[in-house]
């Protein structure tokens, strides 16, 4: 991996409450990496179990009801313990949760272009979409029927 050639890399904990995995959702994981909208650095699975410790799973570990198999080898073993504790932090005793660590390879081009440009990048963050959601319903509130928001 050239650092200077990637696009920003962003990582997701996504809890699985009770453990349960419907796998619903992986198969567009996979498809967001073949049409090379992002790459996959790392995944991995953890457990938070009732008395608070952490355990990392294996992919057989999860079930038969979840084929995973395509997932196998996605590690570039970037994550380690103290990453799954950290993610761990995040759970619910008695939930699992899927640690993922992507490139998001359709931003790349800009990032290159930024980076030889000397621009850096100083601060960044995520707006959970119930925010987003209650600030636009804020100002649709404050905008008169017919007219439109004061600037």
């Amino acid at each position: 991996m050239d650092v200077e050639e990637m696009g920003p890399v962003d990582y997701l904990v996504i809890e699985f409450p009770g453990n349960r995995m419907t796998g619903e959702a992986f198969p567009l994981l996979v498809d967001l990496a073949e049409r090379g909208i992002v790459r996959i650095i790392d995944l991995a699975f953890v457990r938070k179990e009732t008395d608070g410790s952490v355990v990392a799973l294996e992919l057989r570990d999860l079930g038969d009801e979840v084929d995973l198999t395509v997932f196998e080898g996605a590690s570039a073993g970037v994550l380690d313990q103290s990453d799954m504790d950290e993610a761990g932090n995040a759970l619910e005793p008695g939930n699992s949760a899927a640690v993922l660590v992507y490139e998001n390879l359709w931003a790349a081009p800009l990032a290159r272009a930024l980076r030889r440009s000397g621009a850096q990048l100083v601060a960044s963050g995520r707006i959970p979409v119930q925010a987003l959601l209650a600030a636009l319903d804020a100002t649709e509130e404050t905008v008169p029927p017919g007219g439109s928001a004061a600037a």
